[in-house]
């Protein structure tokens, strides 16, 4: 039996409390991970050598991610007591999740390609300084001087099993020279571990990395010992952060699609970027859209996409053709349709791809559970399935004066706004509720490297302080 240990300092150990992860559709036991305890993970990180990476220079940090990203994709890595090719790592991945493997391969090269432009990535986020500040601790830029300290001395990170892509937000903390604790998702351990064994056979310390699979007690106990951290997970998870300033929080996003009264009589122009935005990855990330808001053909947008939703059907995760994750878990989906259909039951929303499909969202075969995608048309903007989001394809249609969707839209990780409305761009330009906003008819999932998600890990990391020198005399 595979088992995956706790990474003390780079150090394997094994711990006598273990959990299984199963393979999703047999129930198979497909490794046993030892559990780390809460008073270990509170010890380990005071006792974290918390400047392993600063003799390194940031470029030269740049240089190991980029061998690792090589390593990544094509080396046999170690996993836990045995060695794991980048085949195995993809078997394993979609085993434990139910995401199709054709996803998984895909959100294994988001991350690949961030080791491999990781200069491209933390230029982005320090907006183009002299990053030999960072190794100097002061310098010269354009005329002026500048002085960073790390204050992130102790950086922990709580991750999700929902989507392997996200490991592409912590990973520049190394480059950053930041070490790194990190509890995975119970259900993926595998990308986490692998970028590790990765950044270490390339040549970053193993002193460097804590791997601590745990409880949610633990989970609360590894971000209340760090400096900075981040974590991912549904409003349940994330709400004990919101307001702590030390945690980058990276919880629903609410992204949305918005038309413009310019382009909203030309709705089928952009049919195939709303279907992107709303199903691409399986509709399991903060960045899919799971709410369209136009001022006009409300219901006609939601039976365009009805009709091509409900020709998506369950398939098995090695199927090419699959594009649904089955559920780890059964009762979450069952959940999530239950809740689904519980809002329904509100006047003014209707399941449009229900009928359309003839069937319901909710599929059961075995042990297996899926959600087909599903659109639900509300009449009005303050229905409670408007703003909600799902581990699923879904989304609810609403139409909405545009003059009033930049406040009613409400918080949205991801907007993407088709239209040429300088007063409407200006507006989402001009709100809070707007994280990252484009322009056009861009896929709310599409990313460029070179910008913040969710907030800026080089400012969360690193604090400016005022600096004056003169030569000694």
């Amino acid at each position: 039996m595979l088992h995956l240990p706790i990474l003390r300092f780079g150090q394997s150990y094994e711990s006598i409390d273990k959990a299984e992860i199963v393979h999703h559709a047999t129930g198979e036991v497909v490794a046993l991970v030892s559990q780390a305890n809460s008073g270990l993970i509170v010890r380990d990180l005071h006792r974290t050598a918390d400047d392993v990476l600063e003799r390194f220079s940031v470029v030269e940090l740049f240089a190991l991610c980029q061998r690792a990203a090589e390593l990544f994709a094509n080396a046999n890595l170690p996993c836990g007591d045995s060695q794991q090719s980048f085949d195995d790592y993809i078997r394993l991945l979609s085993a434990t999740t139910g995401m199709p493997v054709s996803y998984c391969r895909n959100n294994a090269e988001k991350v690949r390609r961030v080791l491999a432009e990781i200069d491209l990535v933390v230029r982005g986020l320090t907006r183009g300084f002299d990053l030999s500040i960072l190794d100097r601790g002061y310098g010269e830029n354009a005329g002026s001087m500048l002085s960073y300290f790390r204050a992130g001395r102790r950086f922990g990170v709580v991750l999700p099993s929902n989507s392997p892509g996200v490991h592409s937000l912590w990973i520049p903390a190394i480059a950053l020279k930041a070490p790194v604790a990190l509890k995975p998702g119970r259900e993926e351990p595998w990308t986490p571990l692998r970028v590790i064994e990765a950044l270490s056979a390339a040549g970053v310390p193993r002193e460097a990395f804590g791997f601590y699979p745990t409880d949610h007690a633990g989970s609360g106990e590894l971000l209340r010992n760090v400096d900075r951290g981040m974590v991912f997970g549904d409003t349940n998870t994330t709400r004990p952060w919101v307001n702590d300033p030390r945690i980058e929080v990276h919880g629903p996003g609410f992204s949305k699609i918005v038309l413009g009264d310019d382009t909203a009589e030309d709705w089928e122009k952009y049919l195939d970027v709303i279907e992107a935005s709303i199903a691409a990855n399986g509709g399991r990330s903060c960045i899919n859209a799971s709410g369209v808001w136009t001022p006009r053909h409300g219901w006609e947008i939601a039976e365009a996409l009805a009709e091509r939703f409900a020709k998506i059907e369950a398939l098995p995760a090695e199927d090419p053709q699959a594009s649904v994750a089955a559920f780890a878990n059964p009762r979450v989906a069952e959940a999530i349709s239950v809740s689904i259909d519980a809002g329904l039951h509100v006047e003014g929303a209707i399941d449009v791809t229900r009928s359309r499909r003839g069937t319901d969202r909710l599929v059961r075969r075995g042990r297996l559970a899926w959600l087909l995608p599903t659109v639900v048309r509300c009449d009005d903007r303050e229905h409670p399935l408007v703003n909600r989001e799902f581990l699923f394809p879904f989304a609810s249609i609403v139409e909405c004066p545009t003059a009033k969707m930049p406040e009613a839209i409400g918080p949205s990780l991801v907007v993407s706004a088709i239209t040429g409305d300088r007063a409407l761009q200006t507006a989402l330009m001009n709100s809070p509720n707007v994280d990252r906003l484009n322009l056009g008819p861009i896929p709310t999932m599409r990313i460029a490297w070179d910008q913040p998600h969710e907030g800026n890990l080089f400012e969360l990391l690193y604090r400016q302080r005022a600096f004056q020198t003169e030569p000694a005399a």
